[in-house]
């Protein structure tokens, strides 16, 4: 690849951080772009495009399906292919059946049609959610009490989606690549609670309630109401078994395996995750 710069999305989220500073550990020229720092961007002002695409040859995209214009994200990849842009590394969610999650189908097939070098990544449900995310306050409350009945998940760490990413934007073979990125076995809510308990000392437990049971504790949050619809149907799917299924991309991208639940747990609690 070029020393041109790459240019990352969502720099300051939870993936885009982390891909950032590997890039920059590499010694790779990197472009943060995000709405509030590093460069300005925001896709839903079009005029921010043009200065986070310039010179550009590689982009992390995290198009946030839930909250952005699908259209949006379409006219910003032919802009970067326009401006030059000839490497994507798309982050998306997987779905059942090794399929891609529906409501990623229109990026994955925006970003395959757009540039030569693409790469997609179907992630599963991002292990940090339980320490820097929307399912933190219910851990450090004591209670996980959602929709998702007795569904498993296969947790992935997101350092290793930064790892993948980071290798698909800066090395060779991962062109026309779909990568489904997961944990290394698929646990249960309840699974989750125990090992939080074992290794911060803090104890959690798993409580199945209904859609109706969450809806109102979120909105009682403050939370948006798309948000809480979004947040429910995914946790409908996981109680479905969509979630019961282990993805094999951390190796074939990497050569290693991916980082378990446990592994990430007791880094988290280290760190002070779950300090009252």
């Amino acid at each position: 690849m070029s020393q041109a710069p790459i240019l990352v999305l969502g720099g300051r989220g939870k993936t885009g951080r982390r891909v950032v500073a590997r890039l920059r550990d590499l010694e790779v020229p990197v472009r943060v772009a995000s709405r509030s720092t590093g460069t300005l961007f925001d896709y839903g002002a079009p005029e921010t495009w043009g200065p986070a695409l310039e010179g550009v040859r590689a982009v992390y995209l995290v198009p946030m399906a839930e909250f952005v214009d699908p259209s949006a994200v379409a006219a910003f990849v032919a802009r970067a292919a326009a401006q030059g842009v000839r490497r994507i590394v798309l982050l998306s969610a997987r779905g059942e059946d090794s399929q891609g999650h529906p409501s990623q189908e229109t990026f994955e097939k925006v970003v395959r049609d757009a540039v030569p070098e693409w790469t997609i990544l179907r992630a599963g449900w991002f292990a940090q959610n339980f320490s820097e995310d929307f399912l933190l306050e219910p851990v450090m409350s004591g209670e996980l009490a959602l929709p998702a009945g007795e569904g498993r998940e296969a947790f992935v760490d997101v350092a290793d989606i930064a790892d993948v990413a980071v290798a698909a934007l800066t090395g060779d073979g991962h062109a026309g690549q779909i990568y489904e990125v997961t944990g290394p076995e698929a646990i249960s809510f309840g699974d989750v609670a125990a090992v939080i308990s074992r290794v911060s000392g803090h104890q959690v437990r798993y409580v199945p309630v209904d859609r109706e049971t969450y809806g109102a504790a979120l909105s009682g949050q403050g939370y948006p109401q798309e948000v809480i619809e979004a947040v429910a149907d995914l946790m409908e799917e996981l109680a479905r078994g969509v979630g019961d299924r282990v993805g094999d991309g951390v190796r074939r991208a990497l050569g290693r395996e991916p980082r378990s639940f446990a592994e990430f747990a007791e880094e988290a609690a280290a760190a002070g995750a779950w300090k009252s």
